[in-house]
């Protein structure tokens, strides 16, 4: 009797064990299936406008500098593309400073910038935190401050002096980078993130990959490294050897907070020796640049990126300013996430190697300042 009850006892806890499992490997399923859901709906091609159709009209007789932290940068140059492109037509003068992606570098063409007296200052790629010091003076001197990327979320910081930050949501970018590679793999990602720890927007994006990979119950974090952007010439190469070296097998998606780092990995990567399928899979948070769209567009050291529709932003930016020299709010905008793959690469401006929504932005915002 006693057997038989043991045998029972056995059986229950098994069955109680092969329960657990189940239930386990159910929700891992449903983690799956939702990244991929998430991530389909992130790569449909959709033209409709979803930005402001009202504002103040155009005041006339602006200055602007835009503060590029890099030029090296794709993402600051593109917006400052932007930034010149819409004020031309808005009829105002607009001078661009190179910070050259140093801190002291930064610093200098700011206080260049004060001195030049203009009426709106934009940080391209500053982050709000480190320029604190120069907002206040910028500040005083009624001068109206608009970011790009100068902090994770979009919106005004009021503490900081900046009418407005313009940019697509940090964690909703990081969000479909990460969920993008555990899709791709099926839930079984051994994963890299490339980051720099120098700029905040940065750190949020690879905190927020970083916890997704852990939350995928089929996926490992193999690191995170800190690598910083100006350097990633001189410093991906060799890291990526090693990286290739201590992970063999493992490493199989790579998560960039800038397609910067991707820029620099391709040589280490083809000079391994190692079969194209056991190559890791580079995926960006951000921003889109002409050679990530080159290496999407032939599925070659690159898989995917989250851009920034720096273009439009370069718009946004000198409405943002309108309003702030109107002494209205700001328009609130803020830009939804895309994905781009080989297979929506053709879209969305993709055949000239740039994220430009197919919305008509420039006529509605041509229509608001009218």
């Amino acid at each position: 009797m006693k057997k038989y009850m043991s045998v029972l006892k056995y059986s229950a806890i098994s069955l109680s064990v092969l329960m657990a499992a189940s239930s386990y490997a159910s929700e891992a399923d449903d983690f799956v299936a939702m990244a991929k859901a998430k991530v389909k709906a992130a790569t449909i091609h959709n033209s409709e406008w979803d930005g402001p159709t009202t504002g103040p009209k155009a005041v006339t007789n602006k200055t602007v500098v835009f503060l590029a932290s890099d030029m090296r940068n794709g993402g600051v140059l593109g917006v400052s593309n932007g930034v010149e492109e819409a004020a031309a037509f808005i009829g105002w003068n607009v001078r661009v400073l190179d910070g050259q992606g140093t801190v002291s570098g930064r610093t200098s063409v700011f206080n260049q910038a004060m001195a030049l007296k203009p009426d709106g200052i934009v940080l391209g790629g500053f982050d709000v935190k480190e320029q604190s010091a120069a907002l206040e003076t910028a500040t005083s001197l009624g001068i109206k401050i608009v970011g790009w990327h100068s902090a994770p979320k979009p919106g005004p910081i009021p503490e900081k002096n900046m009418f407005t930050n313009i940019t697509t949501d940090a964690d909703d970018v990081a969000e479909i980078a990460a969920l993008a590679a555990i899709a791709e793999s099926d839930g079984k990602a051994g994963v890299v993130i490339f980051t720099d720890s120098a700029y905040e927007v940065a750190i949020a994006k690879s905190d927020a990959m970083a916890k997704l990979i852990e939350k995928c119950a089929g996926c490992t974090l193999i690191s995170v490294e800190d690598t910083p952007l100006s350097d990633t010439s001189t410093r991906m190469p060799q890291l990526t050897t090693s990286l290739l070296q201590r992970n063999q097998g493992k490493w199989t998606h790579s998560l960039g907070i800038n397609d910067l780092y991707f820029d620099y990995i391709g040589s280490s990567l083809n000079s391994s020796g190692l079969p194209m399928e056991q190559l890791p899979r580079n995926l960006s948070a951000g921003d889109g640049s002409q050679s990530a769209y080159a290496r999407i567009r032939t599925n070659f050291n690159q898989t995917g990126t989250v851009p920034e529709p720096l273009n439009l932003h370069g718009w946004q930016i000198i409405d943002e300013l309108n309003r702030a020299f109107s002494g209205v709010k700001d328009s609130g905008f803020s830009t939804p996430v895309y994905l781009v793959t080989p297979e929506n690469i053709k879209f969305n401006g993709g055949e000239q190697d740039t994220f430009d929504p197919d919305n008509n932005y420039r006529e509605y915002y041509k229509a608001i300042w009218k």
